[in-house]
Parts: structure tokens; sequence; C-alpha cells
């Protein structure tokens, strides 16, 4: 089983910590976050983790190198060049994620209470091109889906900007759900993605092709999910790991 861990973001709202550390190696219950998530994979089974690297991304070569990529096999998709965002950084890692299996994609800044192991298996059981995991959790950006948990656009209530590739499309008419930052993805992915270059959303990319294929979204009841991406939340994820 493959996974991916998007660790190469720049961690802008977690400045000053992140001038010289990457944010994927800031500590929570006195483990980096990068190794929480590993560590839930590898409970999880999956075996096979490519990880992708920027900011001080030599911080992170020697962090797994110290800790002998914690038993299991892991590439690097080196950004330090130019980082992708999260589309492109899907595409670069082609070589490693090919195949004929799925593979999870994981942020490195997600914490949650999910069975990653329940949810790769619902990927295989209804065979989606991707399952993305979603909450009723408050945010301004909302993935919409119809009836039958399918992807038909996108809803920012901050602005009313509204995206779909349906026509006469009415936003009302969906079901909002927050995206989580973890989804497994089918490998016939790249297929869809050879007209796309360079830097690139992965939610942009399945907004423009969702009305011709099909990307599920999966809740799970009792869903713990914290975004650690500002300095608030990472005191909350402290308490979460500790339990103080």
């Amino acid at each position: 089983m493959k996974a991916m861990i998007f660790a190469a973001g720049l961690g802008t709202r977690l400045k000053p910590l992140t001038d010289t550390t990457p944010k994927a190696l800031l500590p929570i219950g006195g483990k980096p976050m990068l190794e929480h998530v590993i560590l839930k994979l590898k409970d999880a089974g999956f075996h096979q983790i490519v990880i992708n690297i920027h900011h001080h991304g030599q911080q992170i070569l020697d962090f797994l190198e110290a800790n002998n990529n914690f038993g299991i096999r892991i590439n690097i998709s080196d950004e330090r060049d130019y980082l992708l965002d999260t589309g492109g950084g899907i595409k670069k890692a082609a070589r490693f994620l090919q195949g004929n299996e799925p593979f999870l994609i994981h942020n490195v800044d997600i914490l949650s209470n999910v069975d990653l192991r329940h949810l790769y298996n619902k990927h295989l059981e209804t065979n989606p091109l991707a399952t993305l995991l979603v909450s009723k959790r408050n945010t301004s950006r909302y993935l919409l889906f119809n009836k039958e948990n399918k992807l038909c656009g996108w809803r920012n209530h901050d602005t009313g900007e509204v995206k779909s590739y349906y026509p006469d499309f009415d936003p009302r008419q969906y079901n909002e759900y927050a995206f989580s930052g973890v989804h497994v993805v089918s490998p016939q992915i790249f297929e869809w993605m050879e007209e796309w270059t360079g830097k690139f959303s992965i939610i942009n990319f399945y907004l423009s092709i969702c009305a011709k294929t099909n990307i599920h979204a999966y809740e799970m009841e009792n869903l713990r999910l914290l975004d650690v991406g500002k300095p608030d939340t990472l005191e909350k994820a402290e308490k979460w790991i500790t339990g103080k």
C-alpha cells in the first residue's frame, strides 16, 4: 500500500517557528508532525511512502536518515527548486505512485482519529477516481456534493465565489463539506493530469474534472480532525497528543 505525505509547505502561518524549521518537523507532544503521520500510515499498513520536500528540505532528509526511515520504504519527491502546490506535487511524484493500486494522500499538518485503512478500503469498494475525507467543520470554503456524495462544485462563503463545471449550477442544492487534507486516489488520475503542468491545486483539478468522472466524499462518524496550521492550533494539537 502506497501513500504520499505533503511536507513541502512554507508554513507561513506558523512564523517565526518556520523561519528555521520546516513545518513538518515542528514538535507535537515531543515528536515532529511528520513522525506522527508516518507512524499513523505505517500502523494502517502503508509501507511505501513518498514525501515531498521544499522549505528546509535537507532537515527533513536528515531527520528521516537519523530514524532509518522508520523501518519502511520512503521515497523523496524533491521540490526544492520549485514548489508545485498539491496537484503539481502529486504529478511530480507519479513515478513512485503509479501502478495498479490506489494511493493515499495525507497533509503533514493534519491530526485525526480517522481509520486510514478503512478509508482506503471504502475507496476500493466504490472505486471512484478519488475519495475525499470530509467533515462538517466550520470554514469559509466548502466542497459541494450531490445526494450521491459526488463532487459537483465549490463555494467560498466569504467572497461569494462559486466554482462548478455543471451548467446552471445552484450551490444551494448541494451538501457542503470541508475538505480534510486526506484522500485516496486511483492511479488513473495521472491520465487525467496529462494536460496539467507545473504548479496547480489538486482541488482546482478535481473541480475541473468532477463533471466527467467520480470524485466522492467520505464522511466519518465522530470524526475528530485538527488542521495544525496556526499557533493556536499547535497548542490544541499539543493538548490532543498529551491529553493535558
